[in-house]
């Protein structure tokens, strides 16, 4: 399975953007962009930016909701064409592809301090859904699934305290979520306005229809 392995902060700071890929880290002072506000590089700051032409903004949102999600270009690309052939507007078809992902629903529910980490409790057998364990990241989960976090009392105690310092984060209305015995149901299909971070997915749609 192809996966990102190189310093993901520096995927931060060439997007200019806070993507929350190092979990609380990126809420803190040690955050690398709080500190170097600039794109990665020899050159280190300039005092120019170059403007983006049209393409660059389109390449630039298609990277930057890439790396959100933790998919390749592929696997995004395989999310595109999937998104194009169904129906309803294709941008928020392909968000909520990506929402319905089953490493980000963990992430939502704030057992995972960042998708990456949501990925491997996934992976290492640690969710059921609808009582079926489930090791596949990219599953996707539907309306009326229930999901439960199914771990040792031991891993649970560092899960709990997963949950602890992600309570601040909101779990979005269309997941009922108990953090006391770690189970979730999805209430509905995931809608563009419960995503927190401001995505243009028309420009992605322009992007990939030249």
């Amino acid at each position: 399975m192809a996966r990102y392995t190189q310093a993901v902060c520096r995927l931060c700071r060439r997007q200019q953007d806070k993507l929350f890929l190092k979990g609380t880290k990126c809420t803190t002072d040690k955050c690398p962009l709080s500190k170097r506000n600039y794109a990665p590089g020899q050159h280190g700051p300039t005092k120019t930016r170059i403007k983006l032409s049209n393409y660059g903004v389109q390449l630039r949102e298609k990277q930057k909701v890439k790396r959100i999600y933790g998919v390749m270009e592929k696997q995004f690309r395989r999310y595109f064409a999937i998104a194009s052939k169904s129906k309803g507007v294709t941008g928020k078809v392909l968000l909520q592809l990506l929402e319905r992902r089953l490493d980000n629903v963990i992430f939502r529910m704030g057992v995972g301090l960042s998708r990456a980490e949501s990925r491997q409790l996934v992976r290492h057998n640690f969710v059921a859904v609808n009582g079926r364990r489930v090791n596949i990241p990219s599953f996707s989960i539907k309306t009326g699934d229930a999901i439960e976090i199914r771990a040792k009392e031991k891993s649970k105690k560092g899960l709990r305290e997963n949950l602890d310092i992600s309570k601040d984060r909101t779990v979005p209305t269309w997941l009922e979520f108990n953090s006391a015995e770690m189970k979730a149901k999805v209430l509905r299909l995931p809608e563009k306005t419960d995503i927190q971070q401001t995505i243009e997915e028309q420009l992605i749609v322009e992007l990939y229809s030249k």
